[in-house]
C-alpha cells in the first residue's frame, strides 16, 4: 500500500521562528547578563585581593604607616572601581598567634585598629577591604542587594 504524505503549505509555519525567538531570547539575554555580572564581580574580588596583598607587603616594611597602606589600597582599587564607599581596615592580628585561633573563630570587627609603624618585629597585622556589591555592580541583580565583597591579607611586620 502506498501512503501519500500531505505536506503542509509553507504558510502554516510562517510565525514559528518568531515565536521560538520570543521564547528563547529572554532566557539567553538573562544568561548573558548574569555571565557578564559574575565576571565583573570576580574581577573586582581579584582586584581587591591584589590590593590587600600589595598594601600588606608595603605595610610590612619598617618605615611605613597605616596611611601608606590605605593609600596603596585606594591606588590599586581606583583602577577597577569607584572607591567612594570602600572601607579599608588595618587591624592588629596578634590573636591569630594564639593556639587554636583560626580565621573563622576571630571576628575582625572586634580587633583593635593598629598603626603599622608602631608594631614590633614579627607582629601580625590584617588589611581588609570591604565594598558593597551594589556600588560596583554593572547591573545589580535583585537577589544581591545586601552583599558586601571582602578581601583580606595577613602579614607580619618586619
Amino acid at each position: 500500500m502506498v501512503r501519500i504524505r500531505h505536506q503542509r503549505p509553507q504558510q502554516a509555519r510562517r510565525g514559528t521562528t518568531i515565536v521560538e525567538t520570543a521564547v528563547v531570547m529572554p532566557v539567553f539575554a538573562l544568561f548573558l547578563a548574569a555571565l557578564i555580572e559574575f565576571g565583573h564581580a570576580y574581577m573586582t574580588i581579584g582586584t581587591m585581593q591584589a590590593a590587600t596583598k600589595s598594601a600588606a607587603q608595603i605595610g610590612s616594611l619598617d618605615d611605613r604607616t597605616t596611611a601608606d597602606i590605605v593609600a596603596r589600597v585606594n591606588q590599586v582599587m581606583s583602577s577597577a572601581v569607584r572607591t567612594g564607599t570602600m572601607q579599608v581596615l588595618v587591624k592588629n592580628g596578634s590573636q591569630f598567634d594564639q593556639p587554636g585561633a583560626t580565621g573563622e573563630s576571630i571576628d575582625i570587627d572586634t580587633l583593635p585598629d593598629v598603626e603599622v609603624g608602631s608594631l614590633e618585629t614579627s607582629e601580625l597585622f590584617i588589611v581588609e577591604v570591604r565594598i558593597p556589591y551594589n556600588d560596583v555592580a554593572i547591573m545589580p541583580p535583585f537577589w544581591a542587594r545586601n552583599i558586601t565583597l571582602t578581601a583580606r591579607s595577613v602579614m607580619r611586620h618586619e
